[in-house]
């Protein structure tokens, strides 16, 4: 098997990209902090003015992702977010890391020009930074799927899950979501845990989610994919669920929750308690930043209606599942799984094909979104508790 390349990190993980991450620490400071990342840095943060433990682990997760090798924090000043707590997180991981408090800094102008001082000399340095050999068994991969029509449960949510099985048996960390797009399956999904009580705790997720949103009075089905062909979320589910392949389940995970070994996790990113935040995840880039956040290096992206979105930090890999939206938005498009139902590749191939694009961008190869120039970012209010052991029975 040959080696990939990669970033070494004090922690022991590589990344696969080496970015300085730009990160605004309210709303306030928003502007501020896109003004100093431009083409150097990738601008992430979190809008609210108000604490969230939820919001503070995301960011001391990513801020201390495989593929961030810098850190530049942008704060207001007044906001309620422990930026003391997560420049020492960011610290004590051995990156570099800086804070710029608006409020003391000069106001905007002043501050954007230290801002885009520390971050030029970041980038030059992380420039220089040599790469050291990697494994296909220390990559993590997310999957999501959205924009989801009747083809994604023929065509690409069932080539990715193939590109899992394979990336699986080779070491590699997977991970795949959403309980809330799970609904009918947990039965199916649960024979495959490694051990009983994971199997509860599969069926358990599944049914908070349910009542999650039955209290909101709408499921996680758009419009879009009943125009696109789906019927009802059970077969919007079924679709979602084959790209989890056919691996042993190793681990029930939460947003922030890192796999210990390798093999097949599903990420659980319904809030736990009462409905207090609204729609769990309220646009597909909210669930890239959270297979992130578990320290995903990057995400395979399912869609059939078509999306253009990429990410800040970690490369997404468009899988597009329907033939004629790969022919409007070719330019977006990684791979054109819609050449199953066309006739002009199998199922096989086209897994083939994923597997070594996952090699290729983690070697360094441009995804599509990246070339041009993608890296949307967001990061909302959530609530979770702590995962029991029978979650991650092999840890």
């Amino acid at each position: 098997m040959s080696a990939l390349q990669g970033y070494a990190r004090a922690d022991g993980r590589k990344g696969i990209r080496n970015e300085v991450a730009v990160v605004y620490l309210v709303e306030c400071a928003h502007f501020v902090a896109r003004e100093i990342a431009g083409k150097d840095g990738h601008l992430i943060g979190f809008p609210g003015c108000f604490p969230n433990d939820y919001a503070q682990n995301m960011l001391e997760r990513l801020c201390t992702h495989p593929n961030v090798g810098a850190v530049l924090l942008v704060s207001l000043g007044c906001e309620s977010f422990n930026r003391a707590r997560l420049a020492e997180v960011v610290a004590a991981s051995g990156r570099p890391v800086e804070t710029l408090v608006i409020q003391k800094s000069g106001g905007t102008a002043a501050t954007i020009a230290k801002g885009r001082e520390w971050v030029a000399e970041q980038a030059r340095a992380l420039a220089a930074q040599p790469c050291v050999p990697m494994e296909v068994s220390e990559l993590v991969v997310g999957t999501i799927c959205g924009g989801s029509d009747g083809t994604s449960g023929i065509s690409g949510n069932p080539a990715a899950g193939r590109a899992f099985d394979r990336l699986v048996a080779e070491g590699a960390t997977c991970i795949f979501e959403e309980t809330g797009e799970l609904i009918g399956c947990e039965d199916i999904m649960a024979k495959r845990a490694v051990t009983p009580e994971l199997a509860e705790e599969l069926r358990a997720a599944v049914a908070k989610a349910a009542r999650y949103y039955e209290t909101l009075g709408f499921g996680s089905f758009a419009s879009g994919n009943a125009t696109g062909g789906l019927s009802t979320i059970e077969e919007k589910s079924l679709g979602a669920y084959v790209k989890s392949g056919n691996s042993p389940i190793s681990g029930l995970i939460k947003p922030g929750d890192q796999p210990p070994a390798g093999g097949l996790y599903l990420m659980d990113v319904v809030p736990d308690g009462p409905v207090r935040f609204g729609f769990p995840n309220i646009a597909d880039n909210a669930e890239i930043v959270e297979m992130m956040a578990s320290g995903a290096h990057l995400t395979l992206f399912v869609t059939g209606r078509g999306s253009v979105v990429g990410s800040a930090i970690g490369p997404v890999i468009k899988i597009c599942a329907n033939p004629e939206t790969y022919r409007n938005l070719a330019d977006d498009m990684d791979i054109n799984a819609g050449a199953i139902i066309e006739g002009t590749a199998s199922l096989d191939q086209v897994n083939d094909e994923i597997y070594h694009r996952v090699l290729g961008v983690a070697s360094g190869a441009k995804t599509a979104s990246e070339a041009l120039g993608h890296r949307e970012f967001i990061l909302t209010y959530k609530s979770f508790e702590p995962i029991g052991p029978a979650c991650l029975p092999r840890r």
